[in-house]
């Protein structure tokens, strides 16, 4: 009996002892371990979509979270996204297209295009307007064809293909637009502009070539493109401008990738982020959504100073960038109208974390606004009517 008895209490012990070092030892992993934030929206999103998580998935997906609690309670660490602000309707920010060359935000002026001008310089729009006479219908293999097609092109994240699948739909069942003009939306959700920006490691233009083919046409038939980008997190770039510069950055080098793949793409349209003054995630809260506009304005102005990395004329040498212009300016200060417009964005207008478009209004005001912009554009509108 006394035998039993020491066996079991030397059980009890090392089950004892066991567990302590197991709480030990994940005490000590568990900093180590760092957090997948894009792995864990993914999660998230295939979990919002209805689909089955496994174990191990909820299992990531709840330390995410606690993650993400825990930076937002204590404002994060360097180098990763910090707390989002609470929700507010405006930020007393003012619009780009509204500030004037004598307007200052953090030392820049106003403008789309700087100097407070909202339209493009006259040799920018001469060169929009000359790449535009060589935008005709082509043929799978890029020649001119009196049958052939006009690819339109999205790139960008998540607010991107939301946005952009809405403005194909309500284009393609447009009677203004023209038979040979073929809308395929590109842009991807979760893949921010880093993706977008890199040759290797990365399946997004690999997605690009599948819905080419799903729409039944070729990269050589890509010819214009919409272009909206933005950065997971950028208040781990810092403070503007640096997390403007990062982006800017992003912008070009998947521009110029873009070019390796489209080699008649002659025209590519810019956009900034929507208002995210209702933001509850560190996302891409305000004021680095606002901020975005001046990396995108930033991009455009190298070419207009003939920053060798995005050349189009052929004359200057090696092309790696199609003409850029700005097309539209999506950013309005929450429910303060703008003056050009009127436009405003509404809490409802967008999603439950107050940064994705709302799947109702949201999605469909930014693509009324891209095809109301498209159709009285004088360099959009050569491409997209009959």
């Amino acid at each position: 009996m006394r035998s039993r008895t020491v066996l079991a209490c030397l059980a009890f012990a090392a089950t004892c002892l066991l567990a302590s070092l197991a709480t030990i030892a994940a005490e000590t992993a568990a900093p180590t371990e760092k957090i997948d934030f894009t792995r864990a929206r993914q999660l998230m999103q295939k979990f919002q979509s209805g689909q089955a998580l496994t174990p191990e998935e909820r299992d990531y997906l709840d330390r995410a979270k606690a993650e993400r609690a825990k930076q937002q309670a204590g404002g994060g660490q360097p180098g990763q996204p910090g707390p989002a602000p609470a929700e507010r309707s405006s930020t007393g920010l003012v619009p780009l297209n509204q500030m004037t060359a004598q307007d200052r935000y953090k030392g820049e002026d106003g403008g789309l295009y700087g100097g407070g001008k909202n339209d493009p310089p006259p040799t920018q729009m001469n060169a929009a307007l000359a790449a535009l006479a060589k935008v005709v219908p082509l043929d799978s293999s890029g020649k001119p064809a009196p049958d052939g097609k006009i690819v339109l092109l999205s790139m960008g994240m998540s607010n991107t293909t939301q946005e952009f699948s809405k403005f194909k739909e309500i284009a393609d069942a447009d009677p203004a637009k023209g038979p040979h003009l073929v809308i395929v939306d590109g842009a991807q959700g979760g893949k921010d502009a880093a993706s977008w920006n890199a040759r290797e490691g990365t399946p997004v233009w690999e997605v690009v070539a599948q819905r080419l083919q799903a729409a039944g046409v070729t990269p050589q038939q890509v010819q214009i493109a919409w272009i909206k980008h933005a950065r997971i997190g950028p208040s781990r770039y810092g403070d503007f401008p640096a997390h403007a510069t990062e982006l800017k950055d992003h912008i070009i080098g998947s521009i110029q990738i873009a070019m390796e793949h489209f080699s008649n793409l002659r025209l590519a349209y810019l956009a900034s982020r929507i208002y995210a003054g209702y933001a509850s995630t560190p996302l891409n809260p305000e004021p680095f959504a606002y901020e975005s506009a001046f990396a995108v304005r930033w991009v455009i102005q190298d070419q207009v100073k003939g920053d060798a990395r995005l050349n189009f004329d052929p004359a200057k040498g090696t092309v790696k960038s199609p003409v850029l212009l700005w097309g539209p300016y999506l950013w309005a200060d929450g429910l303060t109208p703008r003056k050009s417009d009127g436009f405003t964005w509404k809490r409802e207008d967008l999603g439950g974390d107050g940064t994705h478009p709302s799947p109702t209004s949201g999605r469909e005001k930014v693509a009324r606004l891209l095809l109301t912009f498209i159709k009285a554009d004088p360099a959009a509108k050569v491409w997209f009517a009959k």
